[in-house]
């Protein structure tokens, strides 16, 4: 052994930025939660806190799921990672400017999330809702945070990476090829956009993502840290790193295949729905197999688990994780997904995962490095296990109702009587019937709230008592090369070569990405075109940029899939060449309310304007908010010009120079909404007058277009001159 590899190296680990990122946790995550329990308070009483448009359920809800995911989970993994990484690797972080660029970065992503998602600024895309000049942020961030994290490896005095490392490495990596991806759009103002995907190539892009955002922002970081702080806090050796290397290689390459199984009986082509539910499936033995190392890694301690608040949330949040990975393949069975998507099953499914495994990890890193940083013990043991129950038992309050009421709700839909008619041929009746449930769901997301208010406190005295320390001191040796002529193993050897590794992730998780999508892509068979399908006109497309704008697809789908109680209930079911001009698509992932893809032609505008009004005058018990704001706010015809520009650009075939003529054309076609109103008597509801500029016009545009282009049914308007000019100025269709 050379003389340098005795040699003990001071350094200094840097607190300060895992402070920061363990308080910004916290305090987001207190926020994203009652922001959550607001928005489920208002399915039970919809006109809670008023008419207000930036706190209607539409809007709050992404910024919920945004708050939870990206502030609370985001920063728990940078906390995670900032602590872990440099004891791992006996180094500190490579740039403490890049540490503080990062963090207050991603602290002003989140800020920009508030700013814009409660004023209707979104794209509807789940979980990347935010608009492009964010997203163009987040990649800067992103890659600012994997340079700091890549070269701190590349320094290490460690030779070989540790298994926390691998889920890290992967992390990167992957998260930034689907942010990438995912948000390929085309500007058309400075907070609009549209994607260059369409229809069914965009469903599918859109849930390789979203499923894949799960799989590595929710669970391959949170693995890192679960194979890091188990073994830290049970004083044990990781069970097994035979099976750690197995649970790593075999989960990125399988996990990102499973995405289409969001998307089954939908109209994404028969093959990739296949694929989707097979590698779904293989998911279970991965998964499965994380979590047994995990839990075996508590042999011979589980009798500290009684007392440890920090063993008791590692393996609930261990234990929590195993229940999602079962639920998972097991939903990506056709008949199973045939019954859970769609319904509250969903919803209960995936907040067992976010307050469970997320929420579980999150708190157990907290109380494991808070005294450890302050140089002290923790204010409270006591405290700490009043905050796991709370945290357990709002867990199970909201998640078994929302399974419950979930199959309760999706067995309704598809039920008829002897005669062969529907049971419950009005959707409301499947919702009034599982009130209670939501009910019970506020009653756990408020234990839960309550739990993590009692953790922030005992978190605060705990530091308070303490003394924190800025730089942590540490020594170690120099890297250690193998003795001459030891011959390694071939992963021991991948481990010491960081790039060689980062390098092998990346085309391991590529793989089922490039093999889904392509076909999809380039095989026009794949995406059967439809003659009378034509692209939306001008106030059409206003009224879709509204309805995303207030959320609406967050109770609402657009995909009626094959079965007999939708197709009875809706009209004909779904194709996939209807939806080639719809950037972005609007499959929907729940039915608060029921579907709307035929919803065209089905009422008369006078019904929308009360429904949209006072949804209770068309729908006595109806939870869904009225709209009463899109009646006194004008549309945006000003910039019209630059969406048909921007929509022409990715594919939808206006005729150039037509944005020159759209406002033209939309303002012809609210006049012919209007005078149908005033001819009606409803240009006027409560005193307020209606004109053929306001909000509410361009809804009736875009809920009358729904469906009309296969099943013959014909708009108010479609035969008056005004129509045909709009439709001269779209370039015919290419016939299959």
């Amino acid at each position: 052994m050379s003389s340098t590899s005795t040699t003990l190296e001071t350094f200094h680990y840097d607190n300060d930025i895992v402070r920061k990122f363990g308080v910004a946790s916290l305090a987001w995550g207190l926020i994203g939660f009652i922001v959550g329990l607001t928005i489920a308070l208002k399915l039970i009483w919809p006109d809670f806190l008023g008419f207000i448009p930036e706190l209607s359920y539409g809007r709050l809800r992404p910024l919920h799921t945004n708050a939870v995911i990206f502030a609370f989970a985001g920063n728990a993994i940078f906390y995670g990672v900032y602590y872990s990484l440099p004891r791992l690797t006996k180094t500190p972080m490579w740039s403490q400017l890049l540490s503080k660029i990062h963090f207050w970065g991603w602290q002003a992503i989140i800020v920009s999330a508030v700013l814009t998602l409660p004023f209707g600024i979104n794209t509807s895309k789940e979980y990347a809702e935010l608009e492009w000049p964010i997203d163009i942020a987040i990649t800067i961030i992103w890659v600012i945070f994997g340079i700091n994290m890549i070269m701190t490896i590349m320094k290490r005095r460690e030779k070989h990476l540790y298994v926390a490392i691998w889920f890290y490495i992967a992390t990167f990596v992957t998260v930034a090829v689907l942010h990438v991806v995912n948000s390929f759009e085309v500007p058309a103002t400075l907070l609009k956009s549209y994607p260059i995907y369409a229809g069914v190539q965009d469903a599918l892009v859109q849930w390789w993502y979203g499923h894949n955002a799960v799989a590595f922002f929710l669970t391959t970081p949170f693995l890192g840290i679960m194979y890091y702080f188990i073994p830290k806090a049970a004083n044990r050796p990781i069970f097994s790193y035979r099976l750690s290397i197995v649970h790593f290689w075999s989960l990125i390459f399988i996990y990102i295949w499973a995405g289409p199984h969001h998307l089954l009986y939908t109209a994404l082509p028969g093959w990739a729905q296949a694929l989707g539910t097979v590698f779904s499936l293989m998911l279970i033995a991965p998964s499965w197999g994380g979590m047994l190392n995990g839990l075996l890694t508590l042999r011979g301690a589980w009798d500290r688990v009684r007392e440890d608040p920090v063993l008791k949330f590692l393996v609930v949040g261990v234990t929590a994780y195993g229940m999602v990975t079962f639920e998972g393949p097991m939903l990506s069975i056709a008949n199973v997904n045939a019954i859970a998507h769609y319904s509250d099953y969903i919803i209960g499914h995936v907040h067992n995962g976010a307050l469970l495994w997320n929420g579980g990890l999150t708190f157990a890193m907290l109380y494991y490095i808070t005294p450890r940083i302050y140089k002290t013990k923790l204010y409270s043991i006591k405290l700490a296990n009043v905050h796991f129950w709370f945290a357990t038992l709002g867990a199970i309050f909201y998640v078994i109702p929302m399974y419950w009421g979930g199959i309760t709700q999706s067995l309704m839909w598809k039920e008829f009587t002897t005669e062969g008619l529907l049971q419950y041929p009005n959707f409301l009746e499947t919702v009034t019937q599982i009130m209670p449930m939501y009910g019970l769901r506020a009653i756990g997301g408020t234990l839960f709230i309550i739990g993590a208010s009692i953790g922030a406190f005992n978190l605060y005295k705990t530091a308070r008592q303490g003394s924190f320390v800025m730089e942590e001191e540490d020594e170690a040796q120099a890297v250690i090369n193998p003795a001459e002529g030891t011959k390694e193993k071939w992963h021991r050897r991948l481990e010491s070569k960081p790039l060689q590794f980062t390098g092998l992730t990346l085309v391991v998780i590529l793989i089922g990405g490039i093999i889904e999508y392509v076909p999809t892509a380039l095989v026009d068979s794949n995406v059967p075109t439809i003659a009378s399908v034509k692209p939306y006109t001008p106030l059409e497309i206003e009224g879709r940029d509204i309805y995303i704008a207030e959320g609406c697809n967050n109770c609402h789908s657009q995909m009626i899939r094959p079965f007999r109680s939708e197709t009875e209930r809706y009209g004909e079911y779904s194709k996939a060449g209807e939806f080639v001009y719809d950037h972005p698509f609007l499959w929907g992932s729940k039915r608060t309310g029921p579907d709307l893809h035929r919803i065209g032609g089905k009422y008369p505008d006078s019904w929308h304007v009360r429904h949209m009004y006072d949804p209770t005058s068309t729908s006595p018990g109806s939870i869904m908010p009225a709209y009463p704001w899109m009646f006194t706010d004008d549309m945006d015809k000003e910039s019209i010009p630059a969406r048909i520009n921007a929509l022409r650009k990715v594919g939808v075939p206006y005729a150039e120079g037509y944005e020159e003529l759209a406002i033209r054309d939309l303002e012809a076609q609210a006049n012919d909404i209007m005078e149908g109103l005033r001819q009606n008597g409803f240009d006027e509801i409560e005193g307020i007058q209606i004109t053929s500029d306001k909000q509410i016009i361009a809804i009736i545009a875009y809920m009358q277009r729904l469906g009309i282009d296969i099943k013959g049914n014909v708009n108010p308007w479609e035969e008056l001159p005004s129509s045909e000019r709009i439709q001269a100025n779209f370039k015919p269709q290419t016939e299959e």
